[in-house]
């Protein structure tokens, strides 16, 4: 089976580099090894350094797996909260 390549433009895979390097350093701050937080999320160090590269084919369960074992699983609970243009649209519906 031939995994299909996620295609971003640039400036939205610098978003995935950007939180690729934050958990790499949330993990380097905890003074945690790639061994031990692959094997506390479940996933291999290949996965991991994947990850932390900001890969977006990477299953975003994985990405929050890693987020748990590094105490930031809230983090991940702030995504998309606040749709200001979907509330925005939603109003204008309304009139």
């Amino acid at each position: 089976m031939n995994p299909k390549k996620t295609i971003l433009l640039p400036k939205y895979q610098k978003v995935f580099e950007q939180l690729g390097e934050n958990i790499k350093l949330a993990r380097k701050r905890r003074k945690l090894t790639t061994e031990q937080v692959s094997e506390r999320a479940g996933i291999n160090r290949t996965t991991l350094y994947r990850i932390e590269k900001g890969d977006p084919a990477v299953a975003i369960g994985s990405y929050f797996n890693v987020l748990r074992v590094l105490n930031l699983e809230d983090d991940f609970k702030k995504l998309a909260v606040d749709d200001e243009f979907g509330r925005k649209l939603q109003d204008l519906d309304l009139l």
